[in-house]
């Protein structure tokens, strides 16, 4: 893997785009109305903060399990596409927080790879 995957700029540039669009879709949930929607965005709400406090705490257990919130993050972003895809609703807006959650995928996969 080159030097540049695993710079600490690229590592925290990575955090601050992943910790963006998860509070983007978070915005777009809290948006819709609804508790399901509400508790959604609650989660994504948590997870953020729980990736900034892991990447910006000086406490080595802490920063020893930041790898934790991102894999966590992983299998909540995919549990809402996968229960979007069963249940809908299938609008514009939610074709947008997929493609968001869909990007998050990736770049979590590759923030915990690298």
């Amino acid at each position: 893997m080159s030097t540049l995957l695993k710079s600490r700029a690229t590592g925290a540039v990575l955090t601050a785009i992943i910790v963006g669009l998860t509070l983007a879709t978070a915005y777009i949930h809290f948006t819709l109305g609804g508790l399901l929607f509400l508790l959604n965005a609650l989660g994504y709400l948590g997870l953020a903060a729980l990736i900034v406090i892991g990447a910006a705490a000086p406490i080595p257990l802490v920063r020893r399990f930041s790898w934790f919130p991102r894999v966590a993050l992983f299998g909540y972003t995919l549990t809402t596409i996968v229960a979007w895809a069963i249940m809908g609703p299938y609008f514009s807006l939610a074709y947008i927080a997929k493609g968001i959650e869909v990007a998050l995928l990736v770049l979590v996969t590759i923030d915990v790879i690298r």
